[in-house]
């Protein structure tokens, strides 16, 4: 027969198991990084274009500037950044070529590509913005079809060595829609109405690319020197 001292130890004992829980999921709520989303259409401020004109990479005195207009939830822009870009960076980028300059065209109907794009101008902060946008793109399958993909945006800059702090906190702030839509505006001024485009001098190309044939198209603009 329990005695009355048994039952009281019982109930304190669970008491106490209750408060450490308690305490446990209050801790997690608190400190959990919280869901963002980054705004549409937002208006464009002069302070988010003033010395930015997208992410570049290759030298500044390379003859031929190519845009990229892309987005990252788009299945044709994935294929490109991770299966053509490796070769034209090596063949054209690193050799002094091409000047490659990326500009985010986030379309409608990717829910995440703004939040995407914000990731890895988040990470640009840091100096990790070309690790951010390659894992971002290798991987579209994991956080394209996510309830969170702010998550596993926020685990891939965890794996980049990013700040998490600081990375955290330009996320909560949206400090960058306006350099997104900015930059959005730019490829619907000169014509972009699909990704990926590319514009090279004043003409657009549109479509699936490969790294052969834009090699020959820089082939012909300017040949290779002997």
């Amino acid at each position: 027969m329990a005695t009355p001292q048994a039952g009281v130890r019982r109930f304190y004992t669970i008491f106490a198991v209750l408060v450490v829980v308690g305490l446990g999921i209050l801790a997690y709520l608190i400190f959990k990084p919280q869901t963002v989303s980054i705004p549409a259409n937002v208006t464009v401020q002069a302070s988010d274009t003033s010395g930015f004109r997208g992410y570049i990479k290759g030298s500044p005195n390379a003859p031929i500037e190519i845009t990229e207009y892309a987005d990252f939830q788009c299945p044709f822009c994935q294929t490109f950044a991770t299966l053509q870009m490796p070769t034209i960076d090596e063949r054209l980028i690193q050799t002094g070529r091409v000047r490659w300059r990326y500009r985010d065209f986030p379309l409608q109907q990717h829910p995440f590509s703004r939040l995407a794009a914000h990731s890895a101008a988040c990470a640009d902060e840091q100096g990790k913005y070309w690790q951010q946008h390659l894992r971002i793109y290798e991987g579209q399958s994991e956080w394209s079809e996510a309830r969170d993909a702010g998550a596993i945006f926020r685990n891939y800059a965890k794996a980049n060595g990013l700040d998490l702090g600081r990375y955290d906190a330009c996320m909560k702030s949206g400090k960058y829609a306006g350099r997104i839509q900015a930059s959005y505006n730019e490829g619907v001024q000169v014509g972009v109405n699909s990704t990926p485009t590319l514009l090279i001098g004043d003409r657009l190309y549109k479509g699936r690319f490969d790294s052969d044939a834009i090699i020959k198209m820089v082939d012909s603009l300017a040949p290779r020197s002997k």
